[in-house]
């Protein structure tokens, strides 16, 4: 099957095929209703009557497709390189975005990525075109974002070498990140090993409104479940909530559930993911899609009596959440964004935020855009300038060329915004971040998903917060953490008292997606 930059329909068909010939079987013989994780599970198990035991049975499992960053795929490469297989087993993927530094801005740090870094990326390049693999390049991308756009599918299963793959759950797919050496076993064709997991249900009741966002969700389940509430299980999010979620807030949401240690997260589909399938092009696997809708969510009687099927059950009311913030150091340390002022000045973390960093792969959405955009116009508008430094990184170029077709980066640059590569950045650790020293106590703000020390600058004394893009605006232009943008104002040049407006973001760009500069390298026909 030929390598693209998108998943091809006849791979989606195939997938879809199996439900059909193995749930209604799989019922049957397992005695009970089957829920959205256990179906794909089940269509996509090598051998499907093996005998399954939640926790206790390991399994094996053969995956649509493969997905690698530049940093791991350099030894998952070499690894395959040895099998002395003419090409991949699997459709495959190469996405460069571990090695750019942050530094200036996007052009500059590009332009240094691309000569540091020249050795590897041309390996990755020649051994992908080699072997049969699709090649996105620097600048492209972070990978799960990429991933999202182009290649995840609803029912479908993937592994890909990076903790955050199960960002494609928002598209309603079994998305595990794993270690090279399982990617190599199944691009030679073998199948992945994984033990049964548990199931979690998180049951979504109203309607996020205000500041509240699909981030304040996963932050509210780290709150609950720990670091290590989803360890050996997978997290299905369903309800009457769940459908006024954007595909895109929901990839937030799953993305972020490797902090709780969940082996992966996902929804079932629904319009909006639809609605985004074809707006990024891709109306045919949405048609596909939509053949199969009942089995692309849990049965109805999951969803009826959900304690009985899932081995736990999380209630969460969208309606009363309200913006959270969490850290330091540990993702599930959470409160309202209201109480961290007291919370910080009672264990001596400083207040002053010191830098406030937007996007990555959790929350780079046109929707996570434009609500924070929508502040800063605001606040423009009303005298109201930001007070620390303010960074946005896009999580793909594609995001990158709709948000400046449409005036959004424009917003950030003029209030003083550094706009960094499409690539992961501050929030793997990729910045050369100079203003701050070792020993030196500060505070930063950030919309990505890991806050341990060290995680973002390599400075053990950095306080790290994880919320919201649009809380994180809010904060950078109070500059302090003791504030909330829901109930306190801030004061501009004239000295008036100014409330920040409730965020406004629109799910999908209006005029579509502009896919800006290719950063798709397909393999040679005859690879």
């Amino acid at each position: 099957m030929a390598v693209t930059a998108s998943t091809p329909i006849e791979l989606v068909n195939a997938a879809y095929a199996r439900f059909d010939e193995r749930i209604d079987a799989a019922r049957t013989r397992l005695g009970h209703p089957l829920t959205l994780a256990e179906k794909i599970l089940i269509a996509h198990l090598a051998d499907p009557d093996a005998e399954i035991e939640r926790g206790g049975t390991y399994n094996d499992l053969n995956p649509d497709r493969v997905a690698m960053q530049d940093a791991t795929a350099q030894m998952a490469l070499l690894q395959f390189v040895t099998a002395g297989l003419p090409q991949v087993a699997v459709p495959s993927t190469v996405h460069c975005d571990h090695l750019i530094q942050a530094k200036e801005n996007a052009h500059v740090d590009l332009l240094a990525a691309e000569e540091t870094n020249a050795e590897v990326y041309d390996f990755l390049e020649s051994v992908s075109a080699k072997y049969g693999l699709g090649f996105w390049k620097p600048g492209a991308g972070i990978i799960h974002q990429v991933v999202l756009e182009n290649y995840a599918f609803p029912g479908g299963m993937m592994i890909g070498t990076d903790s955050h793959t199960p960002n494609a759950g928002g598209l309603g797919m079994v998305a595990i990140g794993v270690g090279g050496a399982d990617a190599v076993d199944v691009m030679t064709g073998f199948p992945f090993n994984v033990r049964w997991p548990r199931l979690i249900g998180v049951h979504l009741t109203g309607e996020l409104n205000g500041w509240a966002s699909p981030k304040d969700i996963i932050l509210k389940v780290a709150d609950i479940l720990t670091v290590k509430g989803g360890t050996g299980a997978i997290v299905e999010y369903f309800g009457p909530g769940a459908a006024s979620i954007s595909a895109t807030g929901k990839g937030t949401i799953c993305n972020m559930g490797a902090e709780i240690g969940a082996t992966t997260s996902l929804f079932g589909y629904d319009d909006a993911m639809a609605r985004y399938l074809k707006a990024t092009g891709r109306e045919a696997i949405a048609d596909a899609a939509n053949a199969v809708a009942h089995h692309l969510r849990s049965d109805d009687e999951v969803l009826a009596n959900p304690a009985d099927h899932f081995d736990e059950v999380v209630e969460i009311d969208l309606s009363t959440l309200q913006p959270h913030i969490n850290g330091p150091f540990t993702p599930d340390l959470a409160r309202e964004v209201g109480e961290l002022g007291a919370e910080a000045r009672e264990n001596g973390w400083p207040l002053e935020v010191s830098s406030a960093l937007v996007g990555s792969c959790t929350n780079s959405s046109y929707e996570d855009i434009t609500r924070a955009a929508s502040i800063l116009r605001h606040a423009a508008e009303n005298g109201l300038r930001v007070k620390t430094e303010l960074m946005i990184t896009p999580g793909s170029e594609q995001v990158r060329a709709t948000i400046e077709r449409d005036g959004l980066l424009e917003t950030f640059e003029a209030a003083g915004a550094t706009v960094l590569a499409n690539a992961c950045g501050p929030c793997i650790g990729q910045w050369n971040r100079t203003a701050v020293s070792e020993g030196e106590k500060n505070t930063i703000v950030n919309s990505y998903n890991r806050n341990f020390p060290k995680r973002n600058d390599g400075i053990s004394t950095t306080h790290a917060f994880v919320t919201s893009p649009e809380t994180t605006v809010a904060l950078a232009l109070a500059g302090t953490l003791d504030f909330n943008p829901l109930t306190d104002t801030l004061t501009n040049d004239q000295g008036e008292e100014i409330t920040l407006a409730v965020p406004v973001g629109e799910e999908l760009p209006a005029r579509g997606f502009d896919p800006g500069e290719a950063g798709f390298i397909a393999p040679p026909e005859n690879a």
